[in-house]
């Protein structure tokens, strides 16, 4: 069995800027993956005791060797948000890596047959404390380190239900067809990274309420972000970014072909 998109859904992708299957994980896998990444979590504590601190827009960052950490704002600053590349921590994350309804899709947007890991990274939205993300696209962050930042699709799993209250992923249909756009000129620290509102409609706002299990694939070039978590219910989700073979990963600089 493969798990290759349709042509409806390659259509869909190329004027949409991303993909939701549903129910593609089963419960049963659902409880072990929160189980490795829960482990993840601690052993990402753990590093953090030896690693580098310092804070953009007072916001706490630590980095370990390649390994970046990024906290909740204040007072919840000892709370993580994110975790990249989360599989530098915990191998049994390559399971999901390469598991096959994440990976043939992948292959269907690049036209390739075989792919390589660019990054993954945990984003943890810890029940009334987790934060939301501003609107932005990825490929800003990654256009100095790649020099093909079309070829870097992002595949994001849905570990637990999402909903508008626990800051479910939302996106700007379309959005992606403009290629890079410019970042905020609010004189922060960050604001470059977050994606001028007035380069986009708000009015093409999808926000993608799915269940655990459930699989978004996006384009790097789409707008996208979430709200925080107002609920008493997690919201985990761990997001994949693959690229064609041979190529080399983002932090570590090492190959990681699929």
């Amino acid at each position: 069995m493969n798990y290759y998109f349709s042509e409806k859904e390659k259509s869909q992708y190329a004027e949409e800027g991303f993909i939701l299957r549903e129910a593609q994980f089963s419960s049963g896998e659902l409880d072990s993956y929160r189980k490795i990444v829960e482990a993840t979590v601690r052993s990402a504590d753990l590093a953090s005791k030896h690693g580098k601190v310092y804070f953009l827009d007072k916001k706490k960052f630590v980095d370990v060797d390649s390994l970046t950490l990024q906290y909740e704002p204040k007072p919840n600053d000892n709370c993580l948000r994110v975790i990249e590349p989360a599989h530098s921590l915990n191998s049994q994350l390559e399971l999901i890596i390469k598991d096959r309804r994440l990976t043939d899709p992948i292959k269907s947007i690049l036209s390739v047959n075989k792919i390589s890991l660019w990054t993954d990274k945990l984003n943890l939205k810890r029940p009334e404390v987790g934060s939301g993300f501003g609107w932005h696209q990825d490929s800003p962050y990654w256009v100095h380190n790649s020099t093909d930042v079309d070829s870097l699709p992002n595949v994001y799993l849905c570990l637990d239900d999402s909903s508008k209250s626990n800051g479910c992923f939302s996106v700007i249909a379309g959005s992606h067809t403009k290629g890079c756009l410019p970042g905020t000129a609010d004189g922060t620290q960050l604001g470059g990274f977050y994606t001028d509102q007035e380069t986009f409609d708000l009015k093409n706002t999808v926000d993608l309420e799915a269940a655990a299990g459930s699989v978004i694939f996006f384009n790097p070039h789409l707008v996208h972000g979430s709200s925080s978590n107002t609920s008493k219910k997690e919201r985990r989700a761990y997001i994949i970014t693959y690229q064609p073979e041979n190529r080399a990963m983002l932090k570590s600089g090492l190959v990681n072909n699929i």
